[in-house]
């Protein structure tokens, strides 16, 4: 019977293509996962929320000094501001990459006739979703302060292109530290401490000769406050070669750097 049975198997599947797993249908499908879970769940309104918070918190303490100088704190704040909401992105996807390698999701995956970098694109892809919400929520914050894109569509949408750039660079980054750590709690408090550091010593929030002359060196070249040179110019009179070259030399070194670690924290086996 089990022989009658097998070739009866083998006669009705006879004309059955051998399957195929396709890598773009598999990628599409975790995506949407991702995105629908973030939906759900609140987090594209957290998303949202957050530059908010930035927005309120950084402007509206030093408002009123930095125009006492002359500045226009609007303009001057908006690129910090957009930069740390990138880095909250960073953290969301660090916290996503350590939860699906510590509940075993990743290992599963690997056995299955899953790409092998399609767990990684897909919470990229889920990452940049974020990160454009993200930072469509904190310009519609920024132009309710009075920020203003003044150097026409071009250095908008370079402005626009050059933060998600940014955000997306720290999330693969911050994706291949959560696979290998596999611990979302210490994952997240270790990313904020650096954080913190580079975006409160930065020239994102006040200018370079409010430092002490010791460290102004570092606060001036730093890749936060290049980034800030960068957008803040953007936003303005339009950025310049000599200008735009360092942040992106940074964001070139972050790529080269972040990649492959994401890369061989994902395909490992653990």
């Amino acid at each position: 019977m089990t022989a009658v049975a097998a070739d009866t198997a083998a006669d009705l599947f006879a004309g059955v293509p051998p399957a195929r797993p396709n890598s773009f249908a598999q990628w599409r499908a975790l995506t949407g996962r991702v995105v629908w879970v973030m939906a759900t769940k609140g987090e594209l309104i957290v998303a949202v929320i957050v530059p908010l918070v930035f927005t309120l918190g950084f402007y509206l303490p030093l408002k009123f000094v930095m125009q006492f100088h002359g500045i226009n704190y609007a303009q001057f704040v908006m690129p910090i501001i957009v930069l740390q909401t990138m880095s909250f992105t960073m953290m969301s996807n660090a916290q996503l990459a350590a939860y699906e390698a510590m509940t075993g999701l990743n290992t599963r995956m690997q056995t299955m006739p899953i790409g092998a970098m399609v767990p990684l694109v897909s919470r990229q892809s889920a990452g940049f979703v974020r990160s454009t919400v993200s930072l469509a929520a904190a310009l519609g914050w920024g132009h309710l302060i009075g920020f203003r894109f003044v150097a026409g569509w071009g250095q908008t949408v370079l402005f626009c292109a050059f933060s998600l750039a940014v955000g997306t660079v720290l999330a693969i980054g911050a994706d291949g530290l959560g696979s290998l750590t596999k611990s979302p709690e210490s994952l997240s408090q270790a990313l904020t401490l650096p954080t913190l550091i580079f975006g409160m010593l930065s020239c994102g929030f006040v200018p370079e000769n409010q430092f002490p002359m010791w460290i102004r060196g570092f606060v001036r070249n730093q890749p936060i406050s290049q980034f800030s040179y960068a957008l803040r110019d953007m936003a303005a009179g339009g950025v310049t070669w000599h200008v735009l070259w360092v942040p992106l030399v940074w964001l070139a070194g972050g790529l080269v750097v972040f990649t492959p670690l994401a890369v061989w924290a994902s395909v490992r086996r653990s």
